[in-house]
């Protein structure tokens, strides 16, 4: 049932492609009884628990909702503290506050395997990345809370995320880059993998609606994903389509030998470290073996809640064609591309033109001047 009284939540990680659909998404819903305030790691370190205690204190929030993680190739100890100790000292807040804590989880924690479900997760072992053991650890935790100390807690597990605004180059991104750098020449993966994928724009929506409905969402986890696993060497090569490129070439490469090149890679980096020449790999290697097995996620649970399944219809297939136009103007800019197939079509793609022909953008707006101001026609309506 929907609350009417003037609610204030804090979203911790608010900057981030997740972070920053939910914030866009509460800023532009028209709820004057819901405010989302969004601290930077200035005012509020997960890392450090009276930030925590004092700047909660001074807010009085009504929820909190917890998106931030450390990188994922971070240290140990930043893994641990922000990953782990800040998000249960979050949950602790909560719980003092008797206010709702959402809490965003990932498939790392989970197994590899097909349709798995919410009681699905990983052994806790020494050997698990530092990503994931504590984000294993952190659900472990919640559940404890929510079981012996009255926690009011949701964890929404997500796939794979997709969506603009991920300045930060991870996850699905990492490969659309690759392939617009035209850096993966051939495929690391083999036919057949499937992996669930998490649009983010669907995330916020979901979020209101279970602050609305604690009851039936309280001490629950979520997988939250598309309805359709992705099979991931077809999503490649519909990247490389619509990107009207050469390459990757549709030649698998066995796991064994890939194992073999990343092991060179970090040889190859620990040396030039010696000489002070500094770079690093990707972070996703470390979840190299993902491209070689499976991994998708029950929705059955979300689709029988009151929720359901939203907008089945918007897949990482449907978004495409707008991401890659977002993202290869984006990296332009930023002199992030070494390479790109010059005949691909974008019609954002006008700062050369405007450098070397101005007159010809002068020419196209003129001609186009009269059905570009009945694109505004709807602001009629409103005028004095």
């Amino acid at each position: 049932m929907t609350n009417n009284k003037k609610r204030t939540g804090v979203i911790l990680g608010g900057s981030g492609l997740i972070g920053g659909a939910i914030n866009h998404y509460f800023k532009k819903n028209n709820d004057p009884n819901l405010e989302l305030v969004s601290p930077n790691s200035k005012k509020l370190s997960l890392r450090v628990r009276s930030d925590i205690k004092q700047y909660l204190q001074k807010i009085k929030p009504d929820f909190i909702i917890n998106v931030a993680i450390a990188s994922l190739d971070a240290d140990p100890q930043l893994s641990l503290e922000t990953n782990y100790f800040g998000s249960i000292n979050l949950a602790r807040a909560a719980i003092s506050l008797n206010i709702p804590y959402i809490h965003f989880s990932s498939s790392a924690t989970m197994p590899n395997g097909m349709d798995l479900t919410e009681e699905d997760c990983l052994t806790l072992e020494p050997s698990l990345n530092n990503y994931a053991k504590s984000k294993l650890m952190a659900e472990f935790t919640l559940r404890h809370l929510w079981e012996n100390e009255g926690l009011d807690c949701t964890i929404i597990r997500l796939g794979v995320v997709y969506g603009k605004h991920d300045h930060k180059i991870q996850g699905f991104h990492r490969l659309l880059f690759s392939i617009i750098d035209q850096a993966m020449p051939v495929l690391m993966t083999k036919p057949g993998i499937m992996h669930s994928y998490t649009n983010a724009k669907k995330i916020a929506p979901f979020v209101h609606y279970i602050l609305d409905h604690r009851p039936e969402f309280s001490k629950q986890i979520y997988n939250f994903a598309d309805h359709n696993p992705v099979n991931l060497s077809t999503l490649i090569m519909t990247i490389r389509s619509y990107l009207q490129l050469n390459l990757p070439k549709e030649i698998y490469i066995p796991s064994s030998l890939a194992r073999i090149g990343r092991t060179m890679l970090n040889w190859l980096v620990k040396k030039l470290s010696i000489i002070s020449i500094e770079t690093r790999l990707p972070a996703e290697l470390m979840f190299m073996e993902n491209f070689y097995q499976s991994q998708t996620l029950s929705v059955d649970k979300l689709k029988n809640s009151s929720y359901g399944l939203p907008l089945p219809e918007k897949t990482v297939f449907t978004e495409l064609p707008a991401m890659i136009e977002y993202y290869l103007t984006r990296w332009e800019h930023l002199n992030l591309i070494s390479s790109y197939n010059e005949s691909f079509c974008n019609p954002r793609r006008l700062g050369e033109t405007f450098m070397t022909d101005p007159e010809k953008i002068l020419r196209e707006a003129h001609c186009h001047s009269l059905e570009e101001i009945d694109s505004f026609n709807e602001l009629k309506k409103n005028a004095k």
